[in-house]
């Protein structure tokens, strides 16, 4: 789509594309939420994990402190500083998700505290918060100034002495506000790059995987501060292995594309790499950094575990790493999935269809129940709701590993709506000869419905100006109709009312009273 005068058909292809483009998104958006909601809840879980190690790593300084406080005295006083301010900036940055995302964004916590991540899609709240244009605002100012204070302060603490370097230059990797150079080679600012324009749930998902390096940088310290920095270092027997996905869920049929590193990019060249059960050659596996790469048939939809080991010499000797990782598998989409809110509805009296799915679960692992509703075929269900104004679906899959996942959905119930009368096809106030009416036949029909349902009439009574009314049954009119019909003078109105309707095939539901007709005789 470059510049310059364009075709009325390049335009339009232009347009599709884009249209295009935006399905796709519609099409994933679901999925990867969910995907960033899972990697939220996996960093809470290790930092809960994180904290408890590193309070039994200061526990420990404290007591060799007390034991040894010529040796120690100094290093515990400095990690009791290191947490004072990992403990307030970690604070911090929760509270930057609570106020900032969460309820600047308008979101609220379901029952068991999680998010709504599938709901929070939207980044614009957060944008308007910390960006201006070009800068930021004052909010985006105070977020850039908090973390260089916290690093200077940690730093300002940390010995200076040449072992404690490769802490120092982990700890600023971590937190480094260098600008960054995007995938179309721009350079981006910091917090332009990872904030702006992202999903609610991936910015408060990157600040708790911030929160995580936190502790992780605490507890570097921490082991530093009890003199584990050498041995952290050159022991391979404290690394593990870890496998990187290019992304977090694949579609069925894909190959699995991704990479093993042993630790942090260790870079250590293995001798030897199995994944599941078969031998890789390494030759052009290896990257500078010592990664392998991965590169396999991903399998069927549902999630799949990656085992096998490293091999690396250390001391002269072979030293196996386990590799344990896992991945999931969904379906390739091939339809977009669109709902209106306010539409949540199933109507009485009708059979109303259904398509219900778990996304990355087979139909035949998801089953759903709720007043009413019967499956008819492979994730197609039928809802016939009785009483009450709503009912609710619950859904239930079982995933690979066993395990359940549930969801539920909440439609109003509502009556069929109040059927038009209509006299040879004509509702409201038609006009027509006498000749017309008499021959005419009376109808009940549903404008703008969602449903086509055919409806009979059975009954209904007609008032001609100055004769009494006539109860006619069925849908043609009967002799004594025909005859007020016919004393009836050119402009008189008639009125068709009271008319009695049916759904064809479900005599049981009530409709609603048709409203009447009225005919304008014109000769």
């Amino acid at each position: 789509m470059a510049g310059g005068k364009q075709s009325a058909r390049q335009k339009m292809i232009n347009l599709m594309y884009l249209v295009f483009i935006a399905m796709i998104a519609m099409t994933m958006s679901k999925e990867v939420l969910s995907a960033f909601g899972l990697m939220n809840t996996k960093f809470d879980s290790a930092n809960e994990l994180a904290a408890t190690s590193n309070e039994g790593i200061l526990s420990q300084l404290n007591t060799q402190a007390e034991e040894k406080p010529e040796q120690f005295g100094a290093a515990n006083q400095m990690a009791k500083q290191i947490s004072i301010i990992s403990d307030d900036f970690y604070n911090w940055l929760g509270d930057v998700k609570e106020k900032d995302i969460v309820k600047n964004g308008g979101y609220e916590r379901e029952e068991n505290g999680e998010l709504p991540y599938e709901e929070m899609d939207k980044g614009d709240k957060l944008n308007e918060l910390w960006f201006t244009g070009d800068r930021y605002t004052k909010r985006g100012d105070e977020i850039v100034a908090r973390i260089e204070k916290y690093k200077n302060d940690i730093k300002a603490v940390l010995p200076k002495e040449g072992k404690w370097a490769p802490v120092i230059e982990s700890f600023e990797k971590r937190f480094s506000l260098d600008p960054i150079v995007d995938n179309e080679g721009a350079e981006k600012k910091w917090l332009d790059y990872h904030f702006q324009g992202f999903p609610a749930i991936a910015s408060y998902t990157k600040l708790t995987a911030m929160q995580n390096d936190v502790k992780a940088s605490e507890t570097d310290i921490y082991n530093g501060f009890l003199g584990n920095l050498v041995s952290k270092a050159t022991s391979l027997k404290n690394y593990q292995a870890i496998v990187l996905a290019d992304k977090s869920a694949f579609f069925a049929g894909e190959k699995f594309q991704g990479r093993v590193v042993l630790g942090k990019y260790a870079n250590v060249t293995p001798t030897k790499l199995n994944v599941q059960g078969q031998e890789i050659d390494l030759t052009n596996a290896i990257d500078s950094t010592g990664a392998a790469k991965l590169d396999f048939n991903v399998g069927n939809v549902g999630e799949h575990s990656i085992e096998g080991k490293f091999t690396f010499l250390e001391d002269g000797q072979p030293l196996d790493i386990p590799i344990i990782g896992n991945y999931v598998v969904v379906p390739r989409p091939n339809s977009a999935t669109i709902s209106a809110d306010k539409m949540n509805v199933v109507y009485r009296g009708v059979a109303n269809p259904m398509t219900i799915s778990f996304a990355g679960v087979p139909d035949n692992k998801v089953r759903a129940t709720g007043a009413g509703l019967k499956p008819v075929g492979s994730g197609k269900y039928v809802m016939n709701p009785g009483t009450g104004r709503e009912v609710t679906i619950n859904v239930s899959a079982t995933l690979d590993d066993g395990s359940s996942a549930t969801d539920q959905k909440t439609f109003r119930i509502k009556d069929i709506p109040k059927p038009t009368g209509t006299i040879s096809g004509k509702d409201g106030i038609a006009k027509l000869p006498k000749r017309n009416i008499e021959i005419g036949t009376v109808g009940a029909k549903l404008d703008d419905f969602v449903f086509d349902l055919p409806i009979s009439v059975t009954s209904f009574k007609i008032k001609v100006p100055g004769q009494p009314t006539v109860l006619v049954a069925g849908t043609k009119m009967n002799s004594q109709a025909k005859s007020a019909i016919g004393r009836a003078r050119k402009g008189d109105v008639i009125t068709i009312f009271e008319i009695k309707a049916k759904i064809t095939g479900n005599s049981s539901y009530n409709l609603k009273g048709v409203s009447p007709v009225a005919v304008e005789v014109t000769n």
